[in-house]
């Protein structure tokens, strides 16, 4: 029986103790530790309303899009200062570093997320700051080339809010670019297709299968559409 005073264990031990490492659906390149229906994920996720849901230790259709375009397009960030924002279990992050980013910031709301990040980054012999903060709030980060967004067009609320800060940083210089499986938030009115890869994501079910996700920059001189 799952009792609520349980202490939460230690995330990096939890991680490496109940999820193991194995390459990513369709990004071989890439090791990450990944929840299965064995790991007793809600040990460590937290029961509380408020508590983030445990995102991070699946694989998502919008982030692997964006990890296998870098990997595919190194040019896209080489010499580049990158920010992963929601970057979960540090994917885009990790893919951006190894095709050649001069720096590279995992940023998460998700405490355990920055955990995970620290853990995948080291098994892929990769440098990457992670910070646990809502940013989408704040001014456009400083000292940013390029700007990276899996999978945070699923909540319309979000997807608002999401989308103010990525125009505040494109207005900045930023340069943006979304991965996404078309989700039902998602602003396509307001984007530009780059590339479509076929990824396997956690949210089409147990299917096995893969979806065409896509990798979008942000259109100019336009407005949000309902």
């Amino acid at each position: 029986m799952k009792r609520s005073d349980m202490p939460h264990p230690d995330r990096v031990t939890f991680i490496q103790a109940n999820l193991p490492v194995s390459p990513v659906p369709a990004i071989p390149e890439i090791l990450l530790h990944a929840a299965g229906p064995a790991s007793g994920l809600w040990r460590l996720a937290g029961r509380e309303e408020a508590d983030p849901a445990p995102y991070w230790a699946y694989p998502w259709a919008g982030g692997a899009v964006l990890a296998r375009h870098l990997l595919d397009r190194p040019e896209v960030v080489a010499g580049r200062r990158v920010l992963d924002l929601g970057a979960g279990s540090g994917l885009v992050a990790i893919a951006a570093a190894k095709a050649g980013a001069a720096a590279v910031t995992a940023v998460d709301v998700d405490a355990n997320a920055i955990a995970a990040i620290g853990l995948n980054a080291a098994i892929n012999g990769v440098d990457i700051v992670a910070v646990a903060a809502d940013i989408i709030e704040a001014p456009p980060p400083e000292e940013t080339d390029l700007l990276v967004v899996g999978d945070l067009f699923y909540d319309h609320a979000l997807a608002l809010r999401a989308m103010a800060f990525l125009r505040r940083c494109q207005s900045a210089g930023i340069e943006v670019l979304i991965g996404d499986p078309e989700r039902a938030y998602l602003p396509q009115a307001q984007l530009k297709r780059i590339a479509t890869h076929a990824v396997a994501d956690f949210g089409a079910g147990s299917s096995g299968g893969t979806v065409q996700a896509g990798v979008f920059s942000l259109a100019d001189n336009t407005e949000w559409r309902d």
